[in-house]
C-alpha cells in the first residue's frame, strides 16, 4: 500500500492532482477540500490509499490520515465503494461522519450523494460499534486527550466493542488517572468499570 505521498503539485482539476514525486506524475484523486488546500507548483504531501480493481489502480488522496482512515473504515460497509466514501468525505469531515454514525443520524448520511435510507441504515448497523467515540467540550469541539486513542485501541484490542470502550473510557475520564495522563492507569480504572457491568 502506498501510505501517502510528497511531491509538487504539477495539475489542479475539480477532482484530482497529479503529484510529482521524483519525476513520476502520479494522479490522485481528492475531496474538493483537500484539492482547495494544494496550488499548483507548491510542495505537498497527501495521505493516499490505493484501490485496487481488476482494470485499474486508482490512488485517492487526503489532507491527513484521519480522513484516509475514515474513507478506508466507510468501505467496509456492504454497498459503500471508493466514490461513495469519498463523497461522504466531501460533505462531512471524518468527525462530523463518525458522529453521523455513532449517533444514528440517517438524515445527515443521506445528504451525501449515492447514499439512500436503506444505505444509511445499513451502514449505521455495520459501523456504529466499530467508529469509536465522539467527545465533545463544552464549546462544542472535539476534545480528545493524548491517552483517550490508546486506552480505547487497548480496550478493542482485548475483545470489548467500541461502544463498550468508548463507555468505560467516559466513565474514568474525569479520574485522577486521566488528570495525570497516566495511560495504564487509566486502562485498569477502565477495565474495573467494564468487570462491574
Amino acid at each position: 500500500m502506498i501510505a501517502h505521498l510528497r511531491g509538487t503539485v504539477a495539475t489542479v482539476s475539480l477532482n484530482a492532482v497529479v503529484l510529482d514525486v521524483g519525476g513520476v506524475g502520479h494522479l490522485v484523486l481528492c475531496t474538493p477540500g483537500t484539492i482547495a488546500g494544494l496550488r499548483r507548483g507548491a510542495e505537498a504531501q497527501l495521505a493516499t490509499s490505493l484501490v485496487v480493481r481488476e482494470d485499474s489502480l486508482t490512488l485517492y488522496g487526503f489532507a491527513d490520515e484521519a480522513e484516509r482512515d475514515m474513507f478506508e473504515l466507510v468501505q467496509t460497509a456492504s454497498g459503500v465503494g471508493p466514490k461513495v466514501a469519498q463523497a461522504m468525505l466531501a460533505v462531512m469531515a471524518p468527525d462530523t461522519l463518525r458522529s453521523a454514525i455513532a449517533g444514528e443520524d440517517h438524515a445527515a448520511l443521506m445528504a451525501v450523494p449515492g447514499i439512500g435510507r436503506k444505505g444509511a441504515e445499513r451502514i449505521v448497523v455495520e459501523l456504529k460499534d466499530r467508529v469509536g467515540p465522539i467527545t465533545t467540550s463544552a464549546s462544542g469541539t472535539v476534545a480528545s486527550a493524548p491517552w483517550r486513542d490508546q486506552v480505547l485501541e487497548a480496550l478493542q484490542g482485548l475483545g470489548w466493542s467500541a461502544k463498550d470502550a468508548g463507555r468505560a473510557v467516559e466513565n474514568v475520564a474525569d479520574g485522577p488517572e486521566a488528570a495525570a495522563g497516566d495511560v495504564s492507569g487509566v486502562l485498569r480504572a477502565a477495565l474495573r468499570t467494564l468487570s462491574k457491568t
